[in-house]
């Protein structure tokens, strides 16, 4: 049994002091007062005085390592011992090649594939807990916020498909029936009882948005907007490209 230690620091590599200081700021808050969390890099320490972690390089892998809490990119915060493995060393040195082949540096992302990632990846191979959840909750926040939006634009544009095809279904299920209803007249008698000449009349109503019904029927007249079914129809489709 071999113990696991987990090396975290707070992320201060950037080229303005005032940023650095911000991060920090940020991390004294969100972590040491409400204990939520930060902007924090780990890595791994297992067998020896070197720790491993994961980042951004062009060529080759990005698995790297650094003598215990000496990485020079960025400000030492404190060690957290994660348990013990049971790996030997051999399979340690085994698990840590593959990983180097797995993690190319190009594939680096800050949100879902980034230092923390890695050691979560690394300590579950060595059969120990994962990072504590504050370390990297920033970025898992990040992330889900991405995830959200992007499924909330997807299910916007479904649900817009689905309107813009409804409305023309709708238009030539009454366009239909109005071209059915003048194909087959009616008799004067079936007229007067408000029979079908009347739905039929009502229908066309509808699709002409207020043409002025047939003299023919016995409904009784009113005055609408003469709108022509073709002028209808353009607004129609031109409701449908919204």
């Amino acid at each position: 049994m071999k113990e696991v230690v987990l090396h975290v620091y707070d992320v201060t590599n950037s080229d303005s002091e005032k940023t650095n200081n911000t991060i920090l700021q940020i991390n004294r808050i969100f972590k040491d007062r409400i204990g939520l969390g930060g902007i924090f890099h780990s890595a791994v320490q297992v067998y020896g005085e070197e720790e491993w972690s994961f980042g951004f390089c062009e060529n080759g892998s990005g698995v790297f390592s650094c003598p215990i809490s000496k990485n020079p990119m960025y400000t030492y915060r404190e060690r957290i011992v994660l348990g013990e493995t049971e790996c030997t060393i051999a399979t340690v040195n085994r698990i840590l090649r593959e990983l180097s082949r797995e993690w190319p540096g190009h594939s680096y992302d800050l949100l879902s594939r980034n230092c923390n990632h890695f050691c979560d990846v690394l300590c579950d191979r060595l059969g120990v807990p994962k990072l504590p959840g504050w370390v990297n909750r920033f970025a898992n926040a990040g992330d889900t916020a991405v995830v959200v939006a992007e499924n909330t634009a997807v299910k916007f544009r479904q649900a817009k498909t689905e309107i813009v095809n409804a409305s023309r279904v709708a238009y030539r299920f009454m366009a239909g029936l109005t071209s059915k209803n003048q194909a087959s007249p009616e008799s004067s008698g079936d007229q007067n009882r408000g029979g079908p000449t009347f739905q039929g009349t009502w229908f066309k109503n509808v699709v002409s948005a207020g043409a002025k019904p047939s003299s023919s029927g016995s409904t009784p007249s009113q005055e609408v907007d003469d709108v022509s079914p073709l002028q209808h129809q353009k607004s129609a489709e031109q409701s449908t490209r919204l």
